[in-house]
């Protein structure tokens, strides 16, 4: 099996991908598994920018495959100079807390929403690195809604699941069940597709 470094401390995120990819005979694993962090900048202007960093710096120092994921976040009706964009858990220069993001994102939902809710939609950027070959994936959600009232339950590394419903199904993501994710997630087979067919690459 095939060994994959998801450059990220966020096991939720590796969890997003891990089981699809291992049907794949790929292993991915975290830089917790290795114990490893690196200092890395992430000063690029979009979430392509950022996993490109992130995945030179970790591939630089390793030799073996790299990815790294990072994201934006943009609402509805909401102003620009407010827009979460890239830094969706810094708010002016302060690194929030989960507790402390589901604060801020349910008062701009009271503030700017429609009976305490506002559309909003993610867009990644994912970027993989196999013998100093670079690939970049981006990919989006669909529209789903952050609400004024957070649910009870809190997703350690997701703390907007607790203030997000999905359209589709009327659901907190925190109430999502197996079922649920599967479909849901269906929609980013093309991203798995991207990790294998860029690890099996030799251009």
């Amino acid at each position: 099996m095939k060994e994959l470094l998801f450059a990220t401390g966020n096991i939720a995120k590796v969890n997003r991908f891990k089981d699809k990819l291992k049907e794949n005979n790929i292993n991915l694993i975290s830089l917790k598994d290795i114990d490893i962090s690196l200092d890395v900048t992430e000063d690029g202007k979009t979430a392509i920018e950022n996993a490109l960093i992130k995945a030179r710096a970790y591939s630089n120092k390793l030799d073996m495959p790299v990815i790294a994921m990072d994201d934006t976040l943009y609402f509805d009706n909401v102003p620009e100079d407010i827009q979460p964009g890239l830094y969706v858990r810094r708010v002016k220069g302060k690194v929030l807390t989960d507790d402390e993001m589901i604060e801020y994102y349910s008062n701009l939902a009271k503030k700017y929403g429609v009976d305490g809710k506002i559309v909003a939609r993610w867009i990644y950027g994912m970027a993989l690195i196999n013998n100093g070959k670079e690939y970049t994936y981006t990919w989006s959600k669909e529209d789903f809604y952050i609400t004024e009232t957070p649910s009870d339950i809190i997703n350690p590394g997701y703390p907007l699941n607790s203030i997000s419903i999905n359209m589709k199904l009327n659901k907190y993501f925190t109430d999502l069940t197996t079922d649920d994710k599967k479909e849901l997630y269906s929609d980013e087979s093309d991203v798995i597709d991207f990790i294998v067919k860029s690890l099996k690459s030799r251009r």
